[in-house]
């Protein structure tokens, strides 16, 4: 079966759900190097998807558009904002789409990704969530089931988050901790593997 609307209802209430039990865990990683506000930004931004995620339209364009705004009302932290950017980038490209083929998740990753990288500044190697976005996108590339994406992208930022574990933070507020951040796990990059969990 193709993405629809039922797709995104169901990534909804799957990421919703972990994260009614991990919100914590990523709230106390991210009080290590930034704000201490991620765990309970994506909570409530899950959850305020999931409010609207009942009635969201065939349109996955809209459906998206839709899923953003309702991220963007309830959040005004770094990574909610880039979350709804994220989706709202995706949405232009499917508005007036019913379905998309898993074959072309990649590309949408890539689209969510560069926007994302507008909005933030952030560049490819700087230990962000962009990095593990990059991994995951090469690393579904070419496949067409929607299991075998999910296992290569769930092992590929488990690679990522080894490698850019030993690195520092080069951007956000983790940056200002230099060197005394390698080592340490960067709390976007663990919120994305978090949510791929749940899937």
């Amino acid at each position: 079966m193709p993405i629809d609307v039922q797709t995104l209802r169901n990534a909804v209430a799957a990421i919703a759900g972990k994260l009614e039990v991990e919100h914590a865990g990523l709230t106390e990683l991210d009080g290590k190097m930034g704000d201490g506000d991620l765990g309970l930004t994506l909570l409530k931004a899950f959850r305020a998807m999931q409010e609207v995620s009942p009635a969201l339209p065939a349109d996955l364009g809209q459906a998206l558009f839709q899923l953003g705004s309702a991220t963007t009302k309830v959040s005004s932290s770094s990574f909610g904002t880039l979350l709804a950017t994220a989706m709202l980038a995706v949405a232009k490209t499917l508005k007036g789409r019913q379905t998309a083929e898993w074959t072309e998740l990649s590309g949408l990753l890539t689209i969510a990704r560069e926007a994302m990288q507008a909005r933030g500044k952030a560049e490819l190697g700087d230990k962000t969530v962009l990095d593990a976005l990059q991994a995951s996108e090469t690393s579904i590339s070419g496949l067409d089931d929607p299991a075998a994406q999910l296992a290569a992208a769930r092992q590929a930022v488990r690679v990522s988050l080894e490698e850019f574990k030993q690195r520092p933070n080069r951007i956000g507020r983790a940056r200002v901790y230099g060197d005394k951040s390698i080592g340490l796990d960067d709390p976007g990059m663990v919120a994305f593997s978090v949510m791929l969990s749940a899937l």
